[in-house]
């Protein structure tokens, strides 16, 4: 069972001094689903850049398994943590298959070929997202929605046991929007530890079990969701009046015009 814990954590984000009282002490539990909220330029994208160890903090430190993961091999960072970005970039041409097989890197030997249940893994993982009939199309040829199934797609394949996923629903419809956040809530009650930066606020009412919340002026918080998602908390998180429902038992908010 895996955990993220950030002790005295502070992000390097770009043009904004450092302030202690913004610095990050938890922990990132397995079998815990996390959505990380605030607005624009916050830094949500470096928070989960700096937790896969893509970028150095400011200062305090982030261990994976009781260990710095500064100090931990490349190649054991990339079994054990998989992070989606936000923006896909292709480096090269490659069909959606090959793609999704690149997730699988990390589990072999160099030079060592894709297995017969390295196929299997890629396969499943494009069916799990509804890309069975995409496998041999290129994968500079697909929508936005498509581009970001598919790297779900490769996370799913390389199986880590933390995921880090910048924006989830970026670019999905409605339909897909339920079935990406449903693999993740998946990932989660398997024991793995899923991390995410949203912008809807109501996709973390709905499916987080956790947030933290990280204000422009104010000291962060976090803990668990349905304590923390109420309208004296968002309102000053987004600057914007709220109105709150119920869908389900859980929150609805409405910006208010």
């Amino acid at each position: 069972m895996s955990q993220l814990v950030l002790t005295q954590l502070l992000a390097a984000i770009p043009n904004k001094p450092p302030q202690p009282e913004n610095a990050l002490s938890l922990s990132f539990r397995a079998g815990q689903m996390w959505g990380i909220l605030g607005p624009n330029g916050v830094g949500k994208t470096t928070l989960l850049h700096t937790l896969a160890a893509l970028k150095s903090p400011t200062s305090g430190r982030v261990e994976l398994n009781r260990q710095p993961i500064t100090q931990l091999p490349r190649l054991t960072l990339a079994q054990q943590i998989g992070i989606m970005f936000q923006e896909h970039q292709d480096g090269f041409p490659a069909t959606v298959l090959e793609s999704v097989l690149l997730g699988r890197f990390p589990h072999l030997s160099p030079w060592e070929m894709e297995s017969e249940q390295d196929v299997a893994l890629a396969y499943a993982a494009l069916a799990r997202l509804d890309l069975m009939d995409f496998a041999q199309r290129p994968l500079n040829h697909l929508s936005g929605g498509e581009r970001q199934r598919a790297a779900l797609a490769a996370l799913m394949a390389q199986a880590p046991d933390v995921w880090l996923v910048d924006e989830p629903t970026n670019h999905l419809d409605l339909h897909y929007q339920v079935v990406a956040m449903g693999l993740l809530a998946e990932q989660a009650r398997q024991g793995r530890v899923v991390v995410m930066s949203l912008h809807d606020v109501n996709v973390a009412a709905q499916w987080c079990s956790h947030v933290l919340l990280l204000y422009p002026d104010r000291p962060p918080i976090w803990g668990d969701a349905d304590s923390l998602l109420t309208q004296d908390n968002l309102e000053p998180l987004y600057r914007q009046k709220l109105a709150m429902t119920r869908l389900n038992g859980k929150p609805l908010f409405v910006p208010v015009a």
